[in-house]
């Protein structure tokens, strides 16, 4: 057995059967372990985007994503993507071929530190050695899943991946879950007993933690509220009269959220993650007037909000500790929470005739509860945040940490190639097209029938708009207005233009019954954003 071989093996084990990338002669021997390992190479047409089919694989089957890349341009190609895993909480295994040490110290071509490179960007760097292969693979899965999730880089020199494997197998036990106890349990008990304004913040930990079922559990029994980060939407689903949606992005929802922050006298922070949030979010409770409870993945470095319990602990085991035999009571006896559902609702509508919010409302009544929906970083993408309704969890993926644009169409890639049954649809702006245009042809190569929304209005919306408010000139925000549907019919799949919702109906009715990808470019006014975020 190589070493290759042998880490390919440890992938596999762990769940991975998909790997995507653009290889080099660096990584052959890689990319021959990974296919005798049963985890299947895919071709794409930049890394980046390789990077984002893999994460959007991991949301649906949970294990680690796989990114392959070649020496030198190759990972640097990557960068972006490996610090939106490292910043968006992604499970990712960055596997990287390098020229072996005894070569680099007399040859240059397309020689530099991958590890020096990436290391502000990962939880853990590796240079793959053959006699610890499988170590170091284990190794990297255990960084890459525990506590709060991220890249992890293993460099694997030309050589070392072909050499003879050591035969040692070292498996980590994993950490069994951990929940509060002691003084200061008993105090967040008596807290949470007494609340008659409770208000759970929820983040990405619990679904890390795979508390989802009892945070819905608890919240209903309990009749406590919740709003989630982006990332974390439909932990409640959002149906539900005690969900208040996503929060952190868009100022008109944080606005009427906030108010119900700043009015609740308990506060429970439950796997909450500010790294989603804005600077609206900081210090948005109190803890000198209000009861905060905070139980997260890690210690809180981040400053954006303070406490005044803390718990480095397991979410759904902290629920269980922090309520199990409580009685519940009535709370919000106001009725804050139903009008704040109401105010939300009266703030992002979908009855216009015709602009972002009418091609959402469209969409969100064509694809049915379990559809998976991806969205790029801009405009559409806070109008889309607000308007989308989830019933469960990781139904909605976006880059939420990092924030990069391109990532929807090679997330909904990753997604539909794991769990192909489901329906699939990429949300995003002109512009995040344009970036990642050649995995246009990716998704016909990967024969993928999922359907891809364009909100096109020629701008940089989102910058735009903030060049106006701030009364500047418009600025290196405009660009052609392109026939996108076109481009989708060069490259092997269907292509519609639409300016009503009648003719988007239609189009989504096809996209629904075809067996190849369709892209919809929705032609809207290059303001039609203003006042609406």
């Amino acid at each position: 057995m190589r070493a290759a071989d042998s880490l390919a093996r440890r992938l596999a084990e762990a769940g991975c059967r998909r790997a995507f990338g653009m290889p080099g002669g660096e990584v052959l021997t890689l990319l021959d372990a990974l296919g005798r390992a049963g985890i299947a190479f895919h071709l794409v047409k930049h890394e980046n985007s390789g990077g984002f089919m893999a994460e959007g694989g991991s949301h649906m089957d949970g294990a680690p994503g796989v990114l392959v890349a070649t020496l030198g341009p190759g990972i640097l190609n990557a960068v972006n993507v490996i610090a939106n895993a490292w910043q968006d909480r992604v499970p990712l295994i960055v596997l990287s071929g390098a020229v072996d040490a005894d070569d680099a110290l007399r040859y240059t071509h397309q020689v530099l530190d991958h590890r020096a490179v990436l290391a502000p960007v990962t939880k853990a760097t590796f240079t793959l050695s053959a006699a610890e292969a499988d170590t170091i693979a284990d190794k990297a899965l255990a960084i890459a899943t525990e506590g709060r999730p991220g890249p992890v880089l293993i460099d694997v020199p030309i050589s070392v991946a072909d050499a003879p494997a050591g035969t040692a197998r070292r498996r980590r036990a994993r950490p069994a879950p951990v929940a509060p106890c002691g003084a200061a349990l008993d105090e967040a008990r008596a807290w949470v007993s007494a609340a008659e304004r409770p208000l759970i913040v929820a983040g990405l930990d619990v679904l890390t933690d795979r508390g989802e079922a009892a945070l819905s559990r608890t919240a209903r029994r309990l009749g406590w509220p919740v709003v989630t980060s982006y990332k974390a939407k439909g932990i409640l689903d959002e149906r539900d009269p005690l969900a208040l949606g996503g929060a952190g992005l868009s100022p008109r929802a944080d606005a009427i959220l906030g108010d119900v922050v700043r009015a609740a006298d308990t506060v429970l922070c439950l796997g909450y993650d500010p790294i989603e949030m804005r600077p609206g979010w900081r210090d948005l409770w109190d803890p000198a007037r209000q009861r905060v409870i905070d139980v997260h993945a890690a210690p809180n470095h981040h400053y954006m909000h303070h406490a005044g319990l803390s718990f480095v602990a397991d979410t759904a085991a902290s629920l269980a500790a922090l309520t199990d035999g409580m009685t519940p009571r009535p709370v919000w006896p106001g009725g804050e929470i139903a009008s704040a559902r109401a105010a939300l609702a009266e703030t992002f509508p979908g009855d216009e005739d015709w602009g972002p919010a009418a091609v959402i409302a469209e969409a969100r009544a064509a694809f049915p509860d379990d559809a998976i929906a991806t969205v790029d970083s801009g405009a559409h993408r806070i109008l889309l945040s607000q308007m989308w309704t989830c019933a469960r969890p990781r139904t909605l993926l976006q880059s939420t940490g990092l924030c990069t644009m391109g990532c929807a169409v090679p997330l909904a890639a990753g997604a539909k190639l794991a769990d192909p049954a489901r329906e699939v649809v990429a949300f995003t702006g002109d512009a995040g097209l344009l970036m990642v245009a050649g995995e246009l042809a990716t998704l016909a190569e990967m024969g993928l029938a999922l359907t891809v929304v364009v909100f096109v209005d020629a701008r940089l919306a989102l910058i735009d708009l903030k060049q106006r408010q701030r009364q500047l000139p418009r600025t290196g925000v405009g660009f052609g207005r392109h026939d996108y549907a076109g481009l989708a019919r060069s490259l092997g799949g269907t292509g519609h233009r639409v300016e009503t919702r009648a003719e988007l109906r239609a189009a989504l009715a096809e996209a629904s019954a075809s067996d190849r990808f369709t892209l919809i470019a929705a032609e809207i006014d290059e303001d039609a954003y203003d006042g609406r975020l």
